[in-house]
């Protein structure tokens, strides 16, 4: 009989350092061309529509990341007992999981859909939306709201293809997505003037070309995932939908926690005026954008240790931590010295407002903060999430974005009596907890003893 068509990579056997560098640099790349194209966004924004159309963008796209962390979290899900399962190589379940996972996600995106467009206003007024950029920012959210069910059908493919060691092709599908909304925030912004919908519409154009590349490629492979598209196949095992939905939610549950928290860092933040605005929005993304190397050795070496993990292979997870981490590391070091030594420059190139630029400089240096326990953080949490720890990564979440973040911001801001400096540091030094039980879980050697996903 001959053997199945499948795909993915076997990440159990060979060198550790040459496969953990072959499956995450596609990752990198990914999010690199992703957050590439987010800033993108408020480089033509903010030299075509001001401060004003910044913070529009900024402010309605918060939201609308905070439903997309939610998908990512489900997304999460799939790829550790994806992982699991092809690290026992269990391909009946792969299958089955498969269709599950694109119909609890496609469920869920038209529900997001739906809230997101109904609750628009009351949550901008919420977060002290400006009234400069209300308006804007009110746009902006309505037409990118349209694009969830791209949004999570995009990541539902992406976990499937991580978690069974496939980390190039999402690289191709970004960069297909990319392309077009550059292209298109030029067109829209810069020629039609539309201001914040113009970038809207561009990005949720872009958000359709690569769901519409990740379904093709799947259905091009269907013979290789074994998964057929048949209308049967799109069905909800209970067994499966039952694991997904108990990592599921807390990973989810975990990313909203740090992302609600950071919205109301924000909301406070916006009431010390539209520079302090302008410079948190700018900050940010400056940081997600220099932290997606953390993010993607995060992403590649959860993989890695869910396979080995389905394997049993318990010294081969050790060393890719240690790897991770020493990667990590590297590029933190090499974040803060752009932080210390060059933040001006950072700043302007995303900004053409003096008084944005200036006050910039004290919110790079503050991030150094953030790079360091990123990427102390990152390697051991892999090991939580490769593990299928559920409630601690639920721990986690709510340490780092509800007791610490907000609870040092306030006490800084206002206690303190340190303004919108108290915020900044409030937000770097959320992960000092999780840093530390994420390194106390790895070296208990808990996560040697715990129950597979995969063996049900």
């Amino acid at each position: 009989m001959p053997k199945a068509k499948t795909i993915g990579t076997d990440l159990t056997q060979g060198s550790i350092l040459r496969l953990l560098l072959i499956f995450v640099l596609p990752i990198f790349f990914t999010n690199l061309i992703q957050q590439f194209y987010n800033i993108v966004d408020v480089i033509v924004i903010g030299q075509f529509a001001g401060s004003e159309g910044t913070v529009g963008v900024s402010t309605g796209g918060e939201v609308i990341n905070l439903l997309t962390f939610v998908s990512m979290g489900f997304s999460s899900a799939a790829q550790v007992y994806i992982s699991q399962l092809y690290g026992v190589r269990d391909h009946k379940k792969i299958r089955e999981t498969i269709g599950t996972l694109l119909c609890l996600m496609g469920l869920l995106s038209l529900v997001f859909m739906v809230l997101s467009m109904l609750l628009c206003t009351p949550v901008l007024r919420l977060m002290n939306t400006p009234v400069e950029a209300l308006s804007q920012s009110h746009d902006y959210m309505m037409i990118t709201a349209l694009g969830m069910p791209f949004i999570f059908g995009y990541n539902a493919v992406c976990g499937i293809l991580r978690g069974m060691g496939e980390s190039k092709r999402p690289l191709e599908f970004i960069a297909i997505s990319a392309t077009a909304n550059i292209f298109l925030d030029l067109f829209f912004v810069a020629v039609l003037d539309m201001r914040s919908a113009g970038t809207a519409w561009a990005t949720l154009l872009s958000q359709f070309a690569a769901f519409a590349a990740s379904l093709a490629f799947m259905y091009r492979k269907r013979e290789h995932f074994q998964f057929d598209f048949k209308l049967r196949s799109f069905t909800m095992k209970k067994t499966h939908l039952k694991v997904l939905i108990e990592l599921g939610i807390p990973l989810a549950a975990s990313s909203t926690f740090i992302h609600l928290s950071q919205l109301y860092c924000n909301a406070q933040v916006n009431t010390f005026g539209l520079v302090a605005s302008a410079v948190n929005s700018v900050g940010n993304k400056v940081v997600r954008f220099a932290n997606i190397i953390t993010s993607s050795i995060n992403t590649g070496a959860a993989a890695m240790i869910g396979q080995n993990l389905g394997a049993r292979k318990f010294d081969r997870v050790k060393k890719i931590t240690y790897i991770a981490l020493a990667l990590a590391s590297v590029m933190a070091l090499l974040n803060c010295t752009v932080c210390v030594f060059a933040p001006t420059a950072v700043f302007r190139a995303f900004s053409s407002d003096p008084a944005v630029i200036d006050a910039g400089v004290p919110f790079m240096h503050i991030s150094v903060i953030t790079f360091l326990l990123s990427a102390w953080q990152g390697p051991y949490n892999g090991v939580v999430t490769g593990s299928g720890h559920a409630r601690l990564s639920f721990v986690i979440g709510m340490l780092d974005g509800v007791v610490l973040r907000i609870g040092i911001s306030l006490f800084l801001a206002n206690v303190m009596g340190m303004g919108v400096y108290g915020y900044y540091y409030g937000n770097a030094l959320a992960r000092l907890a999780p840093c530390v039980i994420c390194t106390w879980y790895f070296y208990s050697g808990r996560w040697t003893r715990r129950k597979l996903l995969s063996e049900g």
